[in-house]
């Protein structure tokens, strides 16, 4: 077991690194959190982890934080991550994402920071000719979100040949469910993950889910994608900075997903399942530039990594994300 040396996660107070908190937290990991609070919640942190409201590009920020709180490595999931909003608006994206992780990158290097984990995305493949997708597939995103992730994944590498520090790029599939324990899950209003807004309307809170393409080369027809358990990937980063200490020249690229698909049909009937109640199906045009199928290979990291999935259940992952969406409703009763 590696030593257990301080962690700074940036974005902690949003969906993803509100988990990869909890995770460390749980395997008894000291933790502090940067957080500019844009899209991230402060009841999202628990009690206990210090909080710095402030940005990533804020150099001496940064350099206050690693010296009070002796940082060892960072798990770096701040940025903005909705792909219609990245071809609307691409200089924020490369702003938010690409900029301001290269200001991170250097203030780590500067400090001495020696181990990186990045939060990654399969939209750096674009539109995989082949599925399962491989980490040595073509990179090839048809978005600036994409492209902005690629671009982070780019200087980490060249960073890591010519300082001392070491990086895990963690390429995410679909990202879905809450803490099982309810203690953190998805909280931005208007969200457009799709287990997220199904949950939503089975709750009353939408009126219906749109079913965007129902041609695609599919069993149903519908999109399959590779939803993945928000504290299993928690747990896969936790694993990842264990592996970049045990080793501080190897740097790991991979995929964190399960390996296999659901279509939007079959997460809907997972839905009505659990609710024992039917979600309003409207059917819409597909939208440009989704994939008939995105599923991931993942047996580079079940090889790499001491991975062992403990929510891989469809029917789980929904059950988790109802039990948060109820609690939200206390939390914020006005919606």
């Amino acid at each position: 077991m590696s030593q257990k040396i301080p962690v700074l996660v940036t974005g902690g107070a949003g969906y993803i690194g509100s988990h990869a908190v909890l995770a460390l937290i749980d395997a008894g990991w000291p933790v502090a959190v940067i957080d500019n609070l844009t899209t991230g919640f402060r009841f999202a942190i628990p009690d206990g982890v210090p909080l710095y409201e402030g940005d990533v590009e804020d150099q001496a920020l940064l350099a206050r934080i690693f010296a009070e709180q002796r940082i060892g490595a960072i798990m770096h999931f701040a940025g903005s991550i909705i792909v219609p909003e990245s071809v609307e608006n691409p200089l924020k994206y490369y702003h938010n994402n690409t900029a301001k992780s290269r200001s991170l990158i250097e203030a780590a290097v500067r400090a001495g920071v020696p181990h990186f984990i990045f939060s990654s995305t399969a939209a750096t493949y674009g539109i995989p000719e082949v599925s399962p997708v491989r980490e040595d597939s073509p990179k090839q995103p048809i978005n600036p979100y994409g492209m902005s992730k690629l671009m982070t994944e780019i200087m980490l590498a060249d960073t890591a040949s010519a300082h001392p520090i070491n990086y895990c790029a963690l390429r995410y599939f679909n990202v879905a469910g809450a803490d099982p324990q309810a203690r953190s899950g998805q909280s931005t209003a208007g969200a457009t993950h799709l287990i997220k807004v199904a949950v939503e309307a089975a709750l009353g809170k939408r009126s219906h889910v749109s079913v965007f393409g129902t041609d695609y080369a599919t069993a149903d027809g519908t999109g399959v994608r590779d939803y993945i358990h928000v504290s299993d990937l928690a747990a896969a980063h936790v694993l990842a900075l264990e592996a970049l200490i045990a080793d501080p020249v190897r740097c790991l690229t991979m995929n964190c997903g399960y390996g296999r698909g659901f279509s939007v049909l079959d997460v809907l009937d997972a839905v009505d399942r659990v609710t024992n109640r039917k979600v309003e199906r409207i059917m819409e045009p597909r939208r440009a530039g989704d994939p008939d199928s995105l599923i991931s290979d993942n047996r580079l990291i079940k090889a790499t990594l001491p991975w062992q999935p403990r929510h891989a259940d469809l029917d789980t992952i929904v059950t988790h994300a109802i039990a948060w969406e109820r609690k939200l409703t206390e939390i914020r009763p006005q919606g």
